[in-house]
């Protein structure tokens, strides 16, 4: 019997650890290819010697939650952007879910601008701050994206692993949406990118 459960014990154990490893190869590929946008982007605020100064947080599955969702028929409104400009945005859903044992919320929105265009008419974006701002990430809050098509069932898998800066946070010129008050969370989201460290390298040689 006991060789029995031992051998369910590794078994169980092999499992674990080859899922853990599928989740950090799958992020580690995410952000291997996110970085790659940069260098292929026209309006790209950053080049390839820029590319070292992307920091990460370690992948934690912790972070990756199935949310619920509940689509909801906003009215169009302007969302405020860091260089003073609107754009206009109409909010698509709200996706509620837990973060270690803690409810939270955020809204979804979709860009009008976009949904014209057929590459990107499916798309959609979570603009959130967490207590993480200003600290370990950028001032100006983070984004993630998504599809209307990865909405089944009711229910979305989201993943603050995949949260990344705005261009705001590379360089001026960029139209950033400002994440909306309710859409600031009070806890911290130590899952993502974090800082951009060049501008410190910068300051720490002149």
């Amino acid at each position: 019997m006991k060789i029995v459960l031992g051998t369910l014990f590794t078994v169980l154990v092999a499992a674990f650890g080859s899922q853990a490893q599928t989740f950090t190869e799958e992020t580690n590929q995410f952000r291997n290819k996110y970085k790659q946008e940069f260098l292929h982007s026209e309006n790209s605020p950053l080049k390839a010697a820029d590319l070292p100064y992307l920091q990460f947080y370690q992948p934690d599955s912790s972070y990756r939650v199935e949310a619920r969702f509940e689509k909801v028929k906003g009215k169009s409104f302007e969302m405020p952007t860091y260089s003073g400009m609107n754009k206009t945005y109409v909010k698509y859903g709200v996706l509620k879910f837990k973060v270690n044992g803690r409810r939270q919320k955020l809204a979804v929105y979709r860009s009008l601008s976009l949904q014209q265009l057929a590459k990107y008419k499916d798309y959609l974006f979570v603009p959130f701050k967490d207590k993480t701002n200003g600290d370990e990430t950028y001032g100006g809050g983070r984004y993630i994206d998504l599809k209307t098509t990865d909405l089944k069932d009711g229910t979305f898998v989201l993943d603050f692993n995949k949260a990344y800066n705005p261009y705001c946070a590379y360089s001026t010129g960029y139209n950033c949406p400002i994440p909306p008050l309710s859409n600031h969370l009070t806890i911290s989201i130590t899952a993502g990118e974090k800082n951009f460290t060049k501008h410190q390298h910068e300051a720490s040689i002149k």
